[in-house]
């Protein structure tokens, strides 16, 4: 029986599976390319690793495989419970504590590489971690979406290794409380940009919706989320990319100036601390520090006689 060889981590409250070993062979060509070999010829193996009866739809998976280039020491295919993500920044956090758990890095500066781009972490010590993200940028500013229950709100797109609406004026309490009017009005803000034909830029498809509330008075933070992932899961982090895209957008209203902190709270009250420089181009190269632990080890097993060996999807 073929076997996946997996350590579960979590960044923030959000799971990490990362395949250490595995019967996969995506090739040496481009990691964009081996993300769509494996989207088009591994899928079976995508839904075996993170959907039920072995994952869930909260559930990332990180493919670990062989860098791109001669300075990273791997490389790596994000994808969730519906498909292959771009980036992942809680992902990244999460490799790393499994890598400097495997023993193959220790304390210091690393970069692996990622279908849309290299991606550098830094170990710090204490299970915290800090990402070099790729350069992130506001594409428009206060874009009106109308729901189907006929409210209008508000949003910045944004990338930040995803794409991005990030809205203020919902009107709704960002607590675990709340939940299922969350769930409610950032599905019903994905149906309408997609209804509207809203997208970022080049046709990028506007796949996470994040909702900014202020914070919990107990946590030192500046800003609380609610982030829908593209398989319309809470993200328990604050969301690693999602927190990249808020900075780019702070910078571009001029309030977040390069070097000051912000304090990004998740739903559930986990942490991250972002900061950014400035590229020559003017997008913004955010760092993203939070926390992971490695949560356990195991061994996948694909019994060909379980008529749920591949997973139970919907897609």
């Amino acid at each position: 029986m073929p076997r996946i060889r997996v350590i579960d981590t979590h960044t923030g409250g959000e799971p990490t599976r990362v395949v250490v070993a595995s019967p996969i062979d995506l090739g040496q060509g481009s990691m964009s390319e081996r993300r769509d070999l494996f989207a088009a010829q591994f899928d079976d193996y995508r839904k075996a690793i993170v959907c039920e009866p072995r994952g869930s739809d909260v559930m990332v998976g990180a493919l670990l495989l062989p860098p791109e280039n001669p300075a990273s020491m791997a490389g790596v295919i994000f994808f969730n419970n519906v498909g292959c993500l771009g980036m992942c920044g809680h992902g990244t956090i999460g490799v790393a504590i499994a890598l400097q758990h495997m023993e193959r890095v220790s304390t210091g500066i690393h970069q692996i590489d990622t279908p849309v781009g290299p991606v550098q972490f830094e170990l710090l010590g204490g299970n915290r971690v800090r990402i070099q993200n790729v350069p992130s940028y506001r594409y428009r500013a206060a874009v009106p979406v109308r729901l189907p229950s006929g409210q209008t709100l508000h949003g910045d797109i944004a990338w930040g290794g995803n794409w991005f609406f990030i809205c203020q004026d919902h009107g709704l309490a960002v607590e675990l409380r709340a939940l299922g009017e969350l769930q409610r009005v950032t599905s019903e803000i994905r149906q309408s940009l997609q209804a509207n034909d809203i997208c970022g830029e080049d046709g990028g498809e506007i796949d996470h919706i994040e909702l900014i509330g202020p914070p919990n008075s107990i946590v030192r933070a500046d800003a609380r989320n609610y982030v829908m992932c593209p398989g319309a899961a809470y993200d328990r982090s604050p969301c690693g990319t999602g927190t990249s895209a808020k900075v780019a957008c702070l910078a571009a209203d001029g309030k977040l100036a390069p070097g000051q902190i912000h304090r990004q709270e998740s739903i559930v009250g986990s942490l991250f601390e972002a900061t950014y420089t400035l590229a020559d181009d003017g997008r913004v190269l955010p760092c993203i520090t939070g926390a992971a632990y490695v949560n356990g080890e195991a061994d996948l097993i694909l019994d060909a006689n379980d008529p749920f060996c591949m997973g139970i999807s919907a897609i």
